[in-house]
């Protein structure tokens, strides 16, 4: 058997960070078994569509380092991959099973379906659900309503009084009593189909294999396996992934804790590699101390057996901003400043690095780049190095013990660094000529190594002090304490 995975985005908003983890286990499976990889768009909740998502969501799966064999802007065998575009074969379908009985014509209005729900929820039942009022009707009732054109969906009859058992991959054998699942719309009055319809049809005729989706589509699964029954299909393996959490709650991932959007986080300074190396582990685990994956380790080790059963799996937004970091600091400084550069113009974001040149860049980035943990970082980190800062007065003589105590300081090291040789100004030079003067001064190191930080870097914490200074050499750093005096 040909292994085939897919996910189905629709372009109702942007594309989920729990979407583009279902996608990387997807892609994945493929991966590992020499399979394909489908990507389709599903846009037929033509009601909430948000016009562009489609390219931004094909870019943000390209840009996280995914690609698919079969879908938009690839082509394939069993195209088109846009929902849109398979109305009529969904239509066909749906009516296929009106013949037999398998579903049926409802003309029941907005109005009357709203009386019902109000009617049962007033009796305290579990779910709602549709009275079959239509299922009743004679053949000529439905040839008028057709004939007078009024408006109807279609729906499945769910078969009373069956058990649907679904062996999924991950959670074991699942049963789902058919008493509990409503006449499911297929066809909308719109002539658009349902999810549930299209689904199963796309999934059918596009010959998928097996479906990763996330734990929410557990519901729809019977659903679904009802209308491959229905229609005498085979139906997929599915498998039911764990959902995404923030720490310390127990609900799903909510925008009012941080974002959840995938390009979110690219906009954020995020690496690629490091999302992907985060988004494994959410509800994986390969049993071993390992922590950083390729995308190509990650196929190899890859396995359904591995993926936790438990509902929901920890969104560490802590961790992640540590693992980022981590990746940052074993990137090679050329490398980096490359990618910097790269997401400053990517992202429209101004990059104040000045006109300094390349190899001064490399060496102010060799300094922050331990501290770094985001891309977006560096303009913040780097800011005194190409321009002089905004220094507040005021606060010069919070670091000593006042603001004459903190002039004194200043003008005593002024005096200090006027007299060291050019040729003599390094880090190890100016560290030691430093240290010598605090007790010839009698200040302690805090109070006036933090004054002189503060006038000359605008910062309470910076990279070595002396390293900085070297960095920028006599010349400024005189003005800079000249300037403040």
């Amino acid at each position: 058997m040909v292994i085939r995975t897919r996910v189905a985005p629709s372009p109702t908003g942007e594309f989920h960070i729990g979407g583009m983890r279902t996608l990387m286990y997807n892609w994945a499976f493929a991966r590992k078994f020499d399979g394909k990889f489908v990507l389709r768009i599903e846009d037929t909740d033509r009601e909430r569509y948000v016009e562009g998502a489609v390219e931004r969501m094909k870019k943000v799966v390209r840009d996280y380092g995914f690609d698919w064999d079969e879908g938009p802007d690839v082509g394939g065998s069993y195209g088109p991959y846009v929902q849109s575009q398979r109305l009529e074969l969904y239509k066909k379908y749906a009516l296929e099973l009106v013949k037999p009985g398998k579903a049926y014509y409802c003309f029941c209005t907005e109005e009357r379906l709203e009386k019902l729900r109000e009617e049962q929820r007033k009796q305290k039942r579990p779910v709602t659900k549709y009275d079959r009022f239509c299922l009743n009707l004679s053949k000529d009732e439905i040839e008028k309503n057709l004939k007078d054109a009024r408006p109807y969906v279609i729906r499945l009859k769910v078969p009373d009084n069956e058990e649907i058992v679904v062996e999924d991959l991950i959670l074991g054998k699942l049963v789902f009593p058919s008493n509990d699942i409503d006449d499911q719309i297929l066809l909308k009055s719109d002539g658009f189909p349902t999810y549930h319809l299209a689904v199963v049809v796309d999934d059918h005729f596009m010959e998928i294999s097996h479906v990763l989706r996330g734990r929410e589509w557990l519901p729809s699964t019977p659903k679904h396996i009802l209308l491959f029954r229905a229609f005498g299909w085979k139906e997929p393996v599915y498998a039911h992934l764990p959902l995404l959490r923030e720490v310390d709650s127990t609900k799903k991932m909510s925008k009012r804790l941080g974002d959840v959007a995938a390009l979110d986080f690219l906009n954020s300074g995020y690496l690629p590699e490091a999302l992907d190396n985060f988004m494994m582990f959410l509800g994986w685990n390969p049993g071993t101390e390992k922590e950083m994956y390729t995308l190509g380790e990650f196929v190899k080790d890859f396995s359904i057996e591995k993926v936790q059963k438990s509902e929901m799996a920890a969104f560490d937004r802590q961790k992640l901003l540590w693992l980022n970091g981590l990746y940052i600091r074993k990137m090679p400084t050329e490398k980096l400043l490359e990618r910097i550069e790269i997401w400053y113009e990517e992202y429209d974001k101004k990059l104040d690095i000045g006109k300094c040149g390349r190899d001064f860049n490399l060496k102010v980035l060799k300094l922050v780049q331990e501290r770094m943990k985001t891309l977006n970082e560096f303009n913040d980190l780097t800011s005194y190095f190409y321009k002089r800062p905004d220094i507040d007065k005021g606060e010069v003589g919070k670091f000593a013990s006042g603001k004459e105590k903190s002039k004194e300081m200043i003008k005593n090291y002024l005096a200090v660094y006027k007299g060291i040789l050019d040729k003599n100004w390094d880090k190890d030079n100016l560290d030691k000529i430093s240290h010598e003067k605090l007790s010839e001064f009698g200040y302690q190191a805090k109070d006036a190594f933090m004054t002189l930080r503060y006038v000359v870097c605008g910062k309470e914490y910076t990279p070595p002090l002396f390293d900085v200074f070297n960095l920028l050499g006599k010349k400024e750093v005189i003005e800079r304490l000249e300037s403040v005096i």
